[in-house]
């Protein structure tokens, strides 16, 4: 899992006609309240205590600013770390886990480990995509730092649970595990808000965001070569007893530091420079008093504004907009299910599509990331060259997310839909093929093509979502997306079944049956998004066409 990129951070509700801003843009017709809730409003009602947003400009410069950097450091501890599950694999097999219940079975006895621990990480994948739910609801009725304390405290339960895995009567490590990742989702999401402590940065904050979700599965490699280095000696239950530092330092920076509310949107920011400052009526009898408080009130708006200006800098809003509105014209898809409702677009081709195209590659992703080492050893029959891949995968995965941010940005803001689709495809497609080839330039080729892709699907993914579907809708739609994809994700213990059993070791079956599924549905796919692209451009200019000739022409 990736940060989840859209055009903007904000999903939108519409408004009465009287509420609405007047603005031009397609803004006008939604509230600029940030939301990350994808649940209803009708199964979520508000709280009788709303959290209320506070204006960046309210809190003092140096404070935002250190809030931004240690939020940035905890995330490069909490954010992503299950996601560095090959680096803890091996150590968790040296120290025999699991090797008490696999003694007797009708699976051989390194098979059940295996499908164990990769049960482990497959519970902890899907926890962490539908956690957005629950994520998106409580953000939104109790505020970031509510999201923050429960990840801490979920983050030590894990901590906990893994140190003492061997002492519970249940199974410690995934139950562990599953906190972990639970723990991830509540403290990174909620960080999200922080982009709008420095609206004009708000790009280079969420690159640091992004880096740290993905720098931090790099903590279970560091953690594994120091494990090596003591012989042993420092195993897992050393390792995550000390971790409990991190969910107490958390605790710590959200009750002194970070905000109890989220800082408001640039949206929420112009609202409120665009309202007039009311004058007083000549014809209302006013006494000296009610003067003094319209004058206060007057002087109070005034400043509100002025600190709003200086926080976006000249025309910023103008500037945004048009940006958008260009960037929104490339896609050639922007707008075409805006006026629907979630479950109309849930129905559409465009949602179902897209959504069988995500379920097949989030399992791929997932059961490559679980099986990379054993998959290495039956393709090269080796198991020294199985560990130096391995090793490699490990310090590229973290490397790859973060050298890719930039270019994510760019690629999305300026093709279009069927272009960045198109790329997806084929370079799922190549993936595949380099994954099968039993050469270890193929093997070193397809690792590295796989950690720059990872992070390119989760957002490009993330980025169609909210211009084909709106941000009105977009929690709903995007949150179902992930939701199912996460929980087809099950389907990898199957997979390890007819790794090792059916197909007696060999990975190369598997990975051409996921492979020839998921070029199938992103022809499917990128074929049905070409033609209602070409046939939306051709009813604009129709449309242009016949505005110019139906409109008057003077001599």
């Amino acid at each position: 899992m990736s940060l989840n990129r859209v055009s903007s951070l904000e999903t939108f509700s519409i408004l009465p006609n009287d509420q609405r801003s007047r603005r031009s843009s397609d803004a006008s017709a939604r509230s600029r309240k940030l939301s990350f809730n994808p649940l209803p409003q009708s199964w979520d009602p508000p709280a009788l205590e709303q959290i209320h947003a506070v204006g960046a400009f309210e809190v003092p410069k140096w404070k935002r600013m250190l809030q931004v950097t240690a939020t940035v450091f905890y995330c490069l501890f909490s954010a992503g770390i299950v996601f560095g599950y090959a680096a803890i694999k091996p150590v968790l097999k040296d120290e025999g886990a699991y090797r008490d219940v696999c003694q007797d079975g009708p699976v051989s006895g390194d098979t059940c480990v295996e499908i164990h621990l990769n049960l482990m990480f497959t519970v902890a994948a899907v926890a962490t995509n539908v956690a957005a739910l629950p994520v998106g609801a409580i953000l939104d009725r109790y505020g970031p730092r509510v999201c923050g304390l429960l990840g801490s405290v979920f983050l030590a339960i894990g901590a906990l649970l893994m140190s003492f895995e061997n002492r519970v009567p249940f199974d410690g490590l995934l139950f562990g595990y599953l906190f972990l990742a639970l723990g991830g989702p509540f403290t990174y999401i909620s960080s999200f808000q922080l982009c709008n402590a420095f609206p004009r940065n708000s790009g280079f904050i969420l690159a640091l965001l992004t880096g740290a979700f993905d720098a931090s599965s790099a903590l279970f490699l560091i953690y594994r070569i120091v494990y090596e280095k003591s012989g042993g000696a420092f195993g897992h239950r050393r390792f995550f007893l000390a971790y409990l530092v991190v969910p107490t330092v958390i605790i710590v920076i959200q009750l002194t530091l970070l905000p109890a509310q989220s800082y408001k949107t640039v949206g929420e920011l112009v609202e409120e420079i665009e309202e007039p400052i009311p004058d007083d009526d000549p014809y209302d009898q006013i006494d000296e008093h009610t003067a003094l408080l319209h004058e206060e009130e007057r002087q109070h708006r005034e400043e509100v504004v002025s600190g709003i200006q200086d926080l976006l800098g000249s025309a910023k809003a103008d500037k945004q907009a048009k940006r958008e509105e260009r960037k929104n014209e490339i896609s050639g898809v922007w707008g075409v299910m805006h006026p629907h409702t979630s479950m109309e677009q849930i129905k559409s081709p465009w949602f179902i599509l897209i959504c069988m195209f995500t379920v097949i590659q989030m399992t791929r992703i997932n059961y490559f990331v679980a099986t990379i080492r054993p998959q290495y050893e039956a393709i090269f029959g080796s198991v020294d060259k199985a560990i130096e891949l391995n090793n490699f995968f490990d310090v590229a995965l973290p490397l790859g997310g973060i050298l890719s941010i930039p270019f994510i940005g760019l690629v999305l803001d300026r093709t279009s839909t069927v272009t960045v689709l198109t790329a997806l495809v084929a370079c799922a497609t190549t993936i595949g093929f380099f994954g099968v080839i039993p050469k270890m330039w193929s093997a070193y080729a397809n690792i590295c093509l796989f950690v720059l892709y990872r992070p390119f699907y989760y957002t490009a993914v993330s980025d169609y979502s909210a211009k084909v579907f709106g941000f009105r809708t977009f929690g709903k739609v995007y949150g179902t997306i992930i939701c199912l994809s996460g929980l087809f994700n099950f389907s990898q213990s199957g997979l390890d079944y007819l790794f090792h059993e059916t197909f007696g070791g060999n990975p190369v079956p598997v990975n051409l049956m996921l492979l020839s599924i998921g070029l199938a549905i992103g022809i499917a796919l990128v074929t049905f998004v070409a033609v209602k692209s070409r046939h939306i451009k051709r009813k604009m200019l129709e449309e242009e066409a016949q505005t110019a000739f139906s409109t008057p022409h003077w001599g």
